[in-house]
């Protein structure tokens, strides 16, 4: 039974009534919690008290605990017990970061106070100042793993991401027709001038990069990560099973973490003529770590493939670097980043002829879109051609049906 008592209160009755009664059971000591609510009558007490225990009773929700806790609070716990998971370090900073974006918009606000209305304006603002599809997504995504945390820890009963849109950007006319499948990866011709001018004006080690990324389909972030005994000289394989993360750019502040997906972890063969670059790339390097361990105290001895004279690993943005500048000594005019050689190695594998699901494994089940829609274009033109192919070579026997006509 309920029960009332006066308060003192700084209204015109000069006192309010607050009413106590006991809530349900804890689920987990079976201990009563009472629930207090004051009012200017006691009718309204009881009527407040009645609603919180009714909301305890359905939800399980304390409004009282919750009365006060902002959405910032619930989003930095949730990462706290995220990040104690099965993910990587990489993966939790890109929550951080789509944590923060979140914020701008809905820090202050009570977590039960998010309404679907004010997070699909959050994906609305976020398309409408250009923001990437991904990185909306991305925020979604969080924001989602965030309130399914906020509702299993008795915070709020619903989930305001559930039937949100995410924004499309419409294609106009000239998008689609300057839009190809060829400015995903570098043709033949491409590739050859690339390397040609690797080759002439290349810096250290661009050359090896470069004919590695080209034809193994290695991300970058792999490449930095590869050391030597990740190379078998005897059978030609190379075999990846980490890459390198380094999110602000300092060469020390590196971390070696599993590959992007489980696929990633393969082991591939390698042609003769990169391995014996390899080889001459480690006579050079034995070099210039003989003479370099005495010259820095704090020389890095981690035994990679590619790496700076104080040992440590290069990373993904030297590369990228390094890209940008041969380009500029080549005629090609695609936005190529070192991804491309990714999506080149599977043209060149697809113009080889080599079965698709072998394609997949050897880059490490890349994304299934891209690749398919690459094998197909490559094919697709390996069929046109066809006809001129059988042409050159069986045109003497072609030449016979002219002579019939005549």
């Amino acid at each position: 039974m309920p029960y009332f008592r006066k308060i003192t209160a700084k209204n015109k009755k000069g006192y309010k009534w607050m009413c106590v009664a006991d809530g349900p059971p804890d689920p987990v000591t079976g201990k009563r919690k009472q629930i207090s609510r004051r009012a200017d009558s006691k009718s309204e007490a009881l009527d407040l008290v009645e609603k919180a225990i009714k909301k305890l009773s359905e939800d399980g929700i304390d409004e009282k605990k919750i009365r006060n806790l902002p959405f910032e609070a619930v989003a930095w716990e949730w990462l706290s017990t995220y990040a104690k998971g099965k993910v990587k370090a990489s993966t939790v900073r890109v929550r951080e970061k789509e944590i923060k974006i979140l914020l701008r918009y809905i820090a202050k606000v009570n977590i039960d106070k998010v309404t679907s209305r004010m997070h699909q304006k959050i994906l609305n603002d976020l398309d409408e100042k250009e923001y990437a599809k991904t990185t909306i997504e991305g925020v979604h995504v969080t924001a989602n793993m965030i309130f399914k945390y906020a509702i299993k820890e008795k915070m709020r009963k619903d989930n305001p991401c559930i039937g949100a849109v995410i924004p499309v950007k419409k294609l106009t006319v000239e998008d689609i027709e300057n839009q190809t499948i060829e400015d995903k990866y570098l043709e033949r011709e491409e590739l050859f001038e690339f390397l040609e001018a690797a080759k002439e004006h290349g810096l250290p080690n661009d050359l090896e990069w470069f004919y590695l990324l080209a034809f193994s389909g290695m991300r970058s972030g792999e490449i930095c990560a590869l050391k030597w005994t990740d190379i078998n000289f005897d059978t030609n394989e190379i075999r990846i099973t980490k890459t390198l993360y380094n999110p602000d750019n300092n060469m020390k502040k590196y971390e070696l973490t599993p590959p992007k997906t489980p696929g990633s972890i393969r082991t591939f063969d390698i042609d003769d003529s990169i391995i014996k670059m390899l080889r001459t790339h480690k006579a050079k390097q034995s070099q210039i770590k003989l003479a370099n361990r005495k010259k820095y105290e704090d020389y890095h001895d981690a035994n990679f493939v590619f790496c700076r004279e104080n040992g440590y690993p290069f990373i993904q943005k030297n590369i990228i670097v390094r890209m940008k500048r041969l380009l500029k000594k080549t005629s090609i005019k695609k936005e190529a980043t070192p991804h491309i050689f990714r999506h080149t190695h599977i043209s060149m594998l697809a113009e080889a002829e080599v079965d698709i699901n072998t394609i997949m494994k050897r880059v490490g089940h890349d994304d299934m879109k891209t690749t398919m829609n690459i094998y197909t274009h490559v094919t697709d033109k390996m069929k046109k051609n066809a006809a001129q192919k059988i042409k050159n070579h069986f045109g003497s026997i072609l030449n016979l049906t002219k002579s019939q006509e005549m």
